[in-house]
């Protein structure tokens, strides 16, 4: 019964020529959809990736004030006696 209704509807030159529109249409929308999906993926990476330099930065930043650190209480000493700390 399904068979026959659409073959019946294959078989209308106006069926196909809407079918063949449907056809391109939803073409058309998957490609967006996929389109837009990529987008907002490449989103998250961009986000995750500036998120990562900011971290990287501050831990740069972490370790350089750690290498100017006095390395013991003499060398503390020395430096706020010469006004440097």
């Amino acid at each position: 019964m399904i068979g026959i209704l659409l073959g019946g509807f294959a078989a209308s030159p106006w069926m196909r020529s809407a079918l063949h529109y449907v056809a391109i249409a939803l073409a058309v929308l998957l490609f967006l959809l996929a389109l837009r999906r990529t987008g907002e993926r490449a989103g998250r990476f961009a986000e995750r990736l500036e998120t990562t330099e900011k971290v990287n930065d501050v831990q740069r930043q972490m370790l350089e004030a750690a290498a100017r650190r006095p390395r013991d209480r003499n060398e503390l000493a020395q430096r706020l006696r010469d006004g440097r700390f």
